[in-house]
């Protein structure tokens, strides 16, 4: 009577056996994965973890029967299996870039730093008054293509007189790549400088917006590049050096995180190789030069879905269930290596505070009130930069400030029209530096 359930005990010890050597083999993948760098898109882990594990086996049963030993490596075969798909690229390896825009013309300008860029020219509708300054926008990212939602915001303030200019930033949308090494915050604002010395036209007026304001920001801090700037608009800027980055602090009102439905659409962290390799790098397990997966490949791998949570958090929590698509999957362009690179020499630079309170560029301030950024972040330039003239709290708005929805884009077209054109403020000059105090502790 006994029997069956001593086959059945056995049977299920056998095959926890099984299991757990299968998950031993593919959790020694991974650290071999991680001690090795992806070496050879993960080849030479999968190589070591299979020998190691067949030689395991093998001398475990050296004296069994040859059909018990080689039953025995199934579990070896399986996991091979299993982890073999890390290895296996299932995009193109080399750059793909996104197609033209239909409503743009997209130019290629080479920098003098060595930086090929991607340039969208929109010229001031004619009729009416035209701004004379340049203006030059800098998108968020840091390595990522400019969303067709900008692109709407950027023709906007075109048909209002602005002879508009914007750049992906090297790496990003349709510009060409650079060694991974050379993706830093430093290279980014000798790009800007460069761009404008390319565009000679004198001084120019920027908006940096996100990342794109930090590199606004540390710009206004070198007085080489600064000299160059007309007029400066700093849009929900992250954190502007290292000690800020370290700060975590409050954020703004609810966004959306959380609440929205999910993204819709491919993911690349739904194929096993971009999941474990995008997975270690946002770890720190694996630099943004892994031998695992190349920029190319992962600039390809990477969709807008896989953003998921990112995005919801640009949006007001009242906008949870509707917010807009930023983009099309055709023009989609995010190289996660890339900005974590430049992310990591934000965050290992030095305080530029004292640099950036020698500033003497007019500039202003955007706070959205449903930021996700640390609140202190936005706050540390306030304090910084005596050149700031007027700070906008922007009601009613995520991080992504011009989104397309009801007048968001108008609203934010007019500070910043306001603030170039020396004319009073829509929207009270609030929080001033003597504000930060109570801002930070009324969690506005």
């Amino acid at each position: 009577m006994l029997k069956p359930f001593i086959r059945l005990a056995r049977f299920t010890g056998r095959l926890g056996l099984a299991l757990t050597a299968v998950v031993g083999l593919v959790v020694l993948f991974l650290a071999l994965i991680v001690l090795t760098d992806g070496a050879g898109a993960g080849i030479a882990a999968w190589l070591t973890a299979l020998g190691l594990g067949t030689v395991a086996v093998l001398w475990r049963g050296r004296r069994r029967t040859w059909p018990v030993r080689l039953a025995r490596l199934l579990p070896v075969v399986l996991a091979a299996a299993l982890t073999a798909s890390v290895c296996i690229p299932t995009v193109p390896t080399e750059r793909r870039y996104p197609a033209a825009l239909p409503f743009v013309a997209t130019q290629h300008w080479g920098l003098a730093t060595g930086s090929r860029v991607a340039v969208y020219h929109y010229p001031p509708a004619p009729g009416g008054t035209r701004h004379p300054t340049p203006f030059v926008y800098l998108n968020g990212g840091p390595v990522r293509g400019i969303s067709v939602l900008d692109h709407r915001f950027l023709q906007l303030l075109a048909r209002q007189g602005y002879d508009v200019y914007a750049y992906e930033q090297a790496g990003g949308g349709r510009s060409d790549l650079l060694p991974m090494e050379q993706y830093t915050i430093d290279r980014s604002i000798r790009d800007l400088a460069a761009f404008i010395d390319h565009l000679d036209k004198g001084r120019v007026d920027v908006l940096g917006f996100s990342s794109g304001a930090v590199v606004l920001t540390r710009a206004l801090a070198d007085p080489h590049v600064a000299a160059h700037v007309h007029r400066a608009i700093i849009a929900e800027p992250g954190p502007m050096d290292g000690p800020t980055a370290r700060i975590t602090g409050q954020k703004g009102r609810p966004s959306a995180r959380g609440l929205a439905p999910a993204m819709t659409g491919p993911r690349s962290t739904r194929v096993p190789r971009y999941a474990v390799g995008l997975g270690l790098m946002q770890l720190g397990l694996l630099p943004p030069d892994t031998g695992l997966i190349g920029q190319a490949e992962g600039d390809n791998a990477f969709k807008a879905a896989d953003l998921g949570s990112d995005t919801a958090s640009d949006y007001c929590a009242r906008d949870a269930h509707r917010i807009p698509a930023e983009d099309t999957a055709q023009n989609f362009s995010f190289s996660p290596a890339a900005s974590l690179h430049v992310q990591q020499t934000v965050k290992d630079s030095p305080s530029i505070a004292q640099q950036l309170s020698r500033s003497r560029t007019p500039a202003m301030l955007m706070i959205a009130e449903c930021s996700a950024q640390v609140r202190q972040w936005e706050t540390a330039v306030l304090a910084n930069d005596p050149a700031i003239q007027r700070t906008q709290y922007m009601p009613g708005v995520g991080h992504h400030m011009w989104n397309g929805l009801d007048d968001n884009n108008e609203r934010a077209a007019a500070a910043i029209t306001a603030f170039l054109r020396r004319k009073p403020a829509p929207l009270p000059n609030y929080p001033t530096r003597a504000d930060i105090p109570t801002f930070l502790q009324r969690h506005r």
